[in-house]
């Protein structure tokens, strides 16, 4: 199972973080060590001392796939969900500064949340995704699917062009702006529309 990530995505985003806004999707990858366990605590990691939450739209790969065309992209996923891109941004800066990659910042085990799955059905595939998060009951992101720079079809099929995808593997989608520090104590929970995802508390 891989779990592959999209980095600026949304404008907001990228104009918040003093990032370019992209001319193709920015695809990283988590090992699947970085999926938190259903009914796992979540503990604050020992290396960094700035915790980033990044709320995202989660899609789940149901069919194996490479050089996907992206008129076909759409019967290669069928749930979706929001989840947790967890970054040590202290850690982030200072591999940017030196031009190195990201893993140690945005791929450490248990770095990626996931809530529960909404079945992607002929009604609903087309349909916008509003999607929330909030810490400590006070609403820090908010966004839809449609404001996304690059659609779901766009990049499930930029993605095969370099990667097979297969059946269990996960796609986040990118974070709206909003993101922001979490500390030892605090409560998060994800929405899509008023329907609560997931509840993680930070230890």
């Amino acid at each position: 199972m891989k779990i592959f990530c999209v980095g600026r995505n949304y404008a907001d985003h990228a104009k918040e973080l003093k990032n370019e806004v992209p001319e193709e999707p920015v695809i990283f990858i988590k090992p699947k060590s970085a999926l938190l366990q259903s009914n796992t605590p979540f503990y604050y990691p020992e290396f960094s001392n700035e915790l980033h939450y990044e709320a995202e739209l989660v899609l789940r790969i149901s069919k194996n796939g490479k050089y996907i065309q992206q008129h076909h992209a759409n019967k290669y996923y069928n749930a979706i969900t929001v989840g947790l891109d967890f970054t040590a941004r202290d850690v982030q800066n200072e591999l940017k500064k030196k031009g190195l990659p990201w893993e140690k910042a945005k791929a450490w085990d248990n770095s990626a949340v996931i809530g529960k799955w909404i079945d992607m059905t002929p009604e609903n595939i087309k349909k916008p995704f509003n999607f929330s998060l909030n810490l400590n009951d006070e609403q820090v992101q908010r966004a839809s699917s449609t404001e996304m720079i690059f659609s779901f079809d766009k990049i499930i099929s930029h993605i095969s062009q370099y990667f097979s995808i297969n059946i269990g593997d996960m796609v986040f989608t990118g974070t709206p702006a909003g993101v922001g520090e979490c500390v030892v104590g605090d409560n998060l929970k994800g929405y899509i529309e008023d329907v609560e995802m997931f509840e993680l508390d930070i230890r």
